[in-house]
């Protein structure tokens, strides 16, 4: 698929991996709607990028909210042909430990959260976005029929989640799991899903954390080793777009790390 005047969904667009794949779209010719609940700094982009760059409040485990920003997206650049997933949260937390100084089991309401946002947000924005790809018209896109793209994102935590990661891993072992399924519900409507599963990344979250510290998990990474860089994920994005071959598949972006115990 051409970048160049198609339409994309950003969820958690305001910041992190969702910010730079925002900058790499608008970049390339695409029109973009930041699908966030920081409405502070995605007004701030908007300002900063430009006509082509929309902010929609959203809370994708929110139905209502999804459709009026996939809604926007249609009335305002008359298609949507490119949904990525970004939107999550993390919680760590053992099964069995202490919780400011109490000993106990998981909190089943943050279990519950976690899974809410990061694997029910996320399928509930493919849902939307894949029933308002089937409308384009059938080779809109250049290759083959296309109508559009939904690209995921995991994490290396689905395949090598560590101690206290148990509702972050199941949240993000099934957005792996659901991926190569929802492939090939879609295929015969000309729209690919693809997920990406990323290691250890300058996000917010880690950038919080002292230099030593960001230091230190950078070196675990066996080549190149330090943190990704959010502009690295957003060029994969880039490639998946690209490339029509690219279907129900998770992509490690990690350096070859495999993640410890702890």
């Amino acid at each position: 698929m051409n970048l160049q005047q198609a339409t994309a969904i950003v969820t958690g667009g305001a910041s992190g991996l969702g910010e730079a794949t925002v900058r790499m779209l608008a970049a390339n010719g695409a029109n973009v709607i930041i699908l966030d609940l920081n409405e502070e700094r995605g007004q701030a982009l908007v300002q900063e990028l430009g006509g082509t760059v929309r902010f929609q409040k959203t809370d994708v485990t929110n139905e209502a909210d999804v459709q009026s920003a996939i809604n926007l997206a249609i009335e305002t650049f008359g298609n949507l042909s490119i949904a990525v997933n970004c939107a999550g949260v993390v919680e760590a937390r053992k099964t069995l430990g202490k919780v400011d100084g109490v000993y106990g089991a998981h909190s089943l309401a943050v279990f519950q959260k976690v899974i809410a946002v990061n694997l029910i947000g996320t399928f509930n924005v493919i849902r939307l976005a894949a029933l308002a790809m089937e409308a384009n018209p059938s080779g809109a896109a250049p290759f083959e029929g296309e109508r559009g793209v939904i690209i995921n994102t995991a994490s290396v935590a689905a395949y090598d989640g560590q101690m206290g990661q148990a509702a972050y891993s199941a949240s993000k072992g099934g957005i792996v799991g659901m991926t190569l399924p929802i492939a090939r519900d879609l295929a015969r409507s000309g729209i690919r899903v693809m997920s990406i599963a990323p290691g250890l990344f300058e996000t917010p979250m880690m950038m919080s954390l002292p230099d030593d510290a960001r230091l230190s998990l950078g070196q675990q990474v066996p080549f190149p080793s330090r943190l990704g860089r959010p502009a690295e994920y957003a060029q994969l994005v880039k490639s998946i777009v690209e490339n029509p071959m690219l279907n129900g598949e998770v992509i490690r972006l990690d350096g070859a790390i495999r993640m410890g115990p702890k």
